[in-house]
C-alpha cells in the first residue's frame, strides 16, 4: 500500500488540487518523489504496481460509480444515454456479481500476464523492458513516442478485432473509393474466438456500459484490449521511459471507460463520435466499428453510421473556430511583415538621406569644429 500512495502521479495530482504550489514545485516535488519511487523498488515493482492503480483509478472506480448512478437514477441516466433505456446495464444483482467477478478476474489475468512478459522479458534482456530511471522523458519525445504507441495500437484493435474476434469481414460498400484501392488478404475464418467473443461480450445485444470493457471471454480479451496497448509499447522498449507508458495506459483506459459508457453528455465532440461508434458496433445489425478512432474503418468501408472521423474533426475545428483562427493568425502575421518592411524602408531612405546631405557638406571642404565659448552648444562652419 506505501508503493501505491506514493506513486509520483497520484502525488503529483493530489498536490495540486490540495494546495497552491507553483508549477515548478510541483515538478520538484514530482521529480522527489519519483527518483525516490525508483532508488527504493525495483522496476518490475513499479511497473506492476502503477498499471494497477492506472486501471482501478481510471477505470474499475468510473465504471461503478456510473453502475451506481444508473441504477439508482435509471430514468435521469436513460435520457443521457444512446438508445435510451435500452442501454442501461441490467439490475439483477445476481447477473451484476457476475459481471462483476467476470471483470476483476479480466484485471487480474492482464496484471499477471504483463507481470510474467516484463520479468521474463528482463531476465532475458539482462534489463528492464522499459527505461526507469530518475531523469524524466522529455516532452517532445514523449509526444512523438504516444503518437505512434496510439498509431500502433489502432492498427492491431482493429484487425485483431475485424478478422480474429468477429471472423470474416463483410463485403465493403462499393461507393467506397479507397476500399477498391485497398486489397485485404483472403484469410481463414476462425470460427472459436468468434463464438467466445459473442457469447461474452455482445451477449445483451444493446449499449454497452463501462464495466463491460473488461467483460469478455479471457483469450479474446487479451487479444482485444490488452496485446494491442502492451505489444506497441515492447517495440520501443528500452526507448520507451516508464512514464510514457503510464501516461499512454492512462488515456487508454480513460478513453475505454469513456467509450463504452455510452453516455451522450461525454465531453469533446471526437469522444462523443467515438463513444457514439462504440454504440453502433454492439448494436448495429451489420458488423462494423472494428477499431477505435475510425480512421481504418473509413478506410476499408467498415464504418456504421452517417458520420465518421473526418466529420468529427470537422465539427470540433468549427466549435473552436479553428479556421477564423487560423485566417486571424495569417492576417496578423501579414500585417506585422509589412509594417516591419514599411519601418525599414524608412530607416533606409532616411539613412540614404543623412548619407547624402554629409557627403555634399564635405565636399565643399568643411567641417564641424566645437564653439568652446559659445552658449548654445552647436559647432561653428570654419573654411
Amino acid at each position: 500500500m506505501d508503493i501505491l500512495l506514493s506513486l509520483p502521479i497520484a502525488s503529483y495530482f493530489f498536490s495540486t488540487s490540495v494546495t497552491s504550489w507553483s508549477t515548478s514545485l510541483n515538478l520538484l516535488f514530482f521529480y522527489m518523489t519519483w527518483s525516490t519511487l525508483v532508488l527504493t523498488h525495483s522496476p518490475i515493482q513499479i511497473e506492476l504496481i502503477g498499471t494497477t492503480a492506472i486501471r482501478l483509478a481510471f477505470w474499475l472506480v468510473p465504471s461503478l460509480l456510473f453502475l451506481v448512478f444508473d441504477n439508482l437514477l435509471p430514468s435521469v441516466a436513460e435520457t443521457i444515454k444512446h438508445n435510451g433505456a435500452s442501454a442501461l446495464p441490467p439490475r439483477d444483482f445476481k447477473s451484476l456479481s457476475r459481471l462483476l467477478a467476470l471483470a476483476i478476474f479480466n484485471l487480474g489475468l492482464e496484471t499477471a500476464v504483463e507481470g510474467c512478459l516484463s520479468l521474463g522479458l528482463s531476465v532475458l534482456l539482462k534489463q528492464p523492458v522499459f527505461r526507469t530511471s530518475t531523469s524524466l522523458p522529455l516532452p517532445w519525445q514523449m509526444i512523438k513516442q504516444l503518437a505512434l504507441l496510439f498509431t500502433l495500437r489502432e492498427i492491431l484493435t482493429y484487425y485483431t478485432h475485424r478478422y480474429w474476434l468477429h471472423g470474416a469481414p463483410p463485403p465493403a460498400p462499393s461507393s467506397m473509393i479507397l476500399t477498391k484501392r485497398i486489397k485485404l488478404p483472403k484469410a481463414h475464418k476462425p470460427r472459436y474466438l468468434p463464438s467466445l467473443h459473442k457469447s461474452y461480450s455482445h451477449k445483451y445485444h444493446s449499449p454497452p456500459f463501462s464495466l463491460q470493457v473488461k467483460i469478455d471471454h479471457p483469450l479474446p480479451f487479451l487479444l482485444h484490449h490488452f496485446l494491442p496497448a502492451y505489444l506497441p509499447a515492447l517495440l520501443l522498449r528500452s526507448n520507451l521511459h516508464l512514464l510514457t507508458f503510464f501516461v499512454f495506459l492512462s488515456l487508454t483506459t480513460i478513453e475505454e471507460t469513456l467509450s463504452h459508457s455510452s453516455y451522450t453528455v461525454i465531453p469533446g465532440v471526437i469522444m462523443g463520435g467515438i463513444t457514439k461508434r462504440t454504440c453502433m458496433h454492439y448494436t448495429g445489425k451489420k458488423q462494423g466499428n472494428y477499431g477505435t478512432w475510425g480512421v481504418l474503418d473509413w478506410a476499408h468501408g467498415t464504418g456504421l453510421g452517417k458520420r465518421d472521423i473526418w466529420d468529427d474533426v470537422r465539427r470540433e475545428a468549427s466549435k473552436h473556430q479553428l479556421r477564423k483562427r487560423g485566417e486571424d493568425i495569417v492576417d496578423d502575421a501579414g500585417g506585422k511583415v509589412e509594417k516591419a518592411l514599411r519601418r525599414s524602408k524608412r530607416n533606409l531612405n532616411k539613412n540614404k538621406a543623412e548619407k547624402r546631405g554629409v557627403g555634399n557638406k564635405r565636399g565643399k571642404g568643411s567641417w564641424l569644429v566645437d564653439d568652446a565659448d559659445g552658449d548654445d552648444g552647436e559647432g561653428d562652419w570654419v573654411p
